[in-house]
């Protein structure tokens, strides 16, 4: 009568059992690398789970799918990648818990991208976010210009810690909305204030016979300031 199952070859398929050392040193290799990976991917890239989670995420999805659909991957070794990953986790958290230097080195530090309603552009390039995505991000959270923030945070997660000006206080700022954004202005005019479309810098539109050079940036492309107040 047949045998039902080979649990020699479900567990360890045609590997010896001194293949599961390998297969820590393996997985504390992938572990430092996928971590290495997402760290340097920026705040785009990560977005509500900290780079941990999602190490956790990767590295045991890997290791719970493989071995249920292919047949020379065995369920131990699959094991303790399972175990690897989530003493490596384990540890790691409690280190970031303890020493603040190893946080800041794995989970980075929350970054400025805007202050008095500027962009802070050499911030700004760190996040690794282009402009678009980080104006549709504004806009979700109801910012028409930039005129109305006073702080925008990037934290550790991606997640934005938006700071708002009190009505009375709003400044001129760059409109974030497409159509607007798209209004270049072509000529100078008797515009009131224009912002700078590359970092929000905004200055007097009078009383000049061009348009000017941004002393920020370097960029000469404007359009009209908005002081609209916040709805919503």
């Amino acid at each position: 009568m047949p045998e039902f199952a080979d649990w020699r070859k479900i567990l360890m398929h045609d590997h010896p059992f001194t293949f599961l050392l390998e297969v820590v040193v393996r997985t504390i290799i992938m572990f430092v690398i996928i971590l290495i990976a997402l760290r340097a991917s920026g705040k785009r890239g990560i977005k509500q789970l900290s780079i941990f989670e999602l190490v956790l995420i990767i590295g045991l999805g890997s290791a719970a799918g493989d071995p249920m659909f292919y047949e020379d991957v065995g369920i131990l070794p699959a094991f303790i990648v399972f175990l690897v990953v989530i003493s490596l986790y384990t540890l790691v958290t409690r280190l970031s818990d303890r020493f603040v230097k190893v946080e800041k080195v794995l989970e980075g530090e929350p970054l400025y991208v805007i202050r008095e309603g500027k962009l802070l552009t050499d911030a700004f390039k760190d996040s690794g976010l282009s402009q678009d995505e980080f104006f549709a991000a504004l806009r979700v959270s109801h910012v028409e210009h930039l005129g109305q923030v006073r702080t925008v945070l990037i934290e550790t997660s991606g997640e934005f810690s938006i700071l708002f000006y009190p009505d009375e206080e709003v400044k001129y700022g760059l409109p974030i909305f497409p159509d607007k954004l798209q209004e270049k202005l072509n000529s100078h005019g008797n515009y009131g204030y224009i912002a700078c479309v590359k970092c929000g810098g905004v200055r007097s539109g009078k009383d000049a016979t061009k348009l000017p050079t941004c002393p920020e940036c370097e960029v000469s492309e404007w359009v009209v300031a908005s002081d609209a107040k916040r709805v919503g």
